[in-house]
Order: C-alpha cells, then sequence, then structure tokens
C-alpha cells in the first residue's frame, strides 16, 4: 500500500488551493463522494463532520472530494457545518489518479459516477489505506481507528 500518489492541484472551499505535497508532516483523509446534498454523500459528511476534532487531535486533516462545484460545495459545507475543506474536481484529475470513477446503474441505467471511496496518507504523505465501495454507516469511525494507529 505503501505506494506513492503523483501531487495534484485542486481548487478547494474557502479560496483555498489544495496541494497535496503541501501536507507533509501531517496525516490526511481524502475522501471521494458523489455528489453534494444528496442523502448519502451528506450522512458521510456529518460523520467526518462530528468526528473531526477527533481527526484533529490525531494530526490528521481531512477533505472531501466530488465533481461538484466549488459553488454546490460552498452550499453544502454552510448547510452541513463543515469543518473541513471540500475538493471540486470537475475535470476528474484526482478522481483518475484515485481510479474512483466506474460505472454504475442509476434507475436501470448505465452511468459514470464516483465510486465512494476513502484513501488515508501517512505523515510523510504515503498513501497507507484504501477503502473502496465504502458503505457509509461505521466508515468515519473505521478511518478514524486507523489514522489513530498510525
Amino acid at each position: 500500500m505503501n505506494q506513492p500518489i503523483p501531487d495534484f492541484e485542486l481548487p478547494a472551499t474557502g479560496d483555498k488551493p489544495f496541494r497535496l505535497s503541501a501536507l507533509q508532516g501531517r496525516k490526511v483523509v481524502l475522501y471521494f463522494y458523489p455528489r453534494d446534498s444528496t442523502p448519502g454523500c451528506t450522512t458521510e459528511a456529518q460523520q467526518f463532520r462530528d468526528l473531526y476534532p477527533q481527526f484533529q487531535a490525531a494530526g490528521c486533516e481531512v477533505y472531501g472530494i466530488s465533481r461538484d462545484s466549488l459553488k454546490s460545495h460552498e452550499n453544502f459545507k454552510a448547510r452541513q457545518a463543515l469543518p473541513f475543506e471540500l475538493l471540486s474536481d470537475g475535470e476528474e484529475k484526482a478522481c483518475g489518479l484515485f481510479d474512483v470513477i466506474k460505472m454504475k446503474n442509476m434507475y436501470g441505467k448505465q452511468v459514470r459516477g464516483i465510486e465512494r471511496s476513502t484513501f488515508v496518507f501517512d505523515a510523510a504523505g504515503a498513501l497507507r489505506r484504501a477503502w473502496r465501495g465504502v458503505k457509509v454507516p461505521g466508515h468515519a469511525e473505521e478511518v478514524l481507528a486507523f489514522v489513530k494507529g498510525l
């Protein structure tokens, strides 16, 4: 699992561009989710929000990533009172690096979308754990437990 991920930059909420390499020295959770303000994505964001102080205490930053626009992200972040930034990947730069775009069935139609996935990097910037096809219930707690063990 220790493979390096190429550095990348994405626009983030709060007018702060995100650059992976700028986070050296901190553990990082990147969680990819399909869409702002949908039921599963809202629940997942709320779970990371509620555990955020514990992630911070463990020396870890949390970022959510989807293909939604920054405007959509800012609204979602405000509505859910999220204490962490959301990254906009409309061009699928990070989605491609992490191979999270999959064909999914929506109402009987095949659609391209983000497979709910979470990645944890250690303080040296090495990818230490990946979860793919994530089920929301209990996921944020599982990620937190892993981060605390790093």
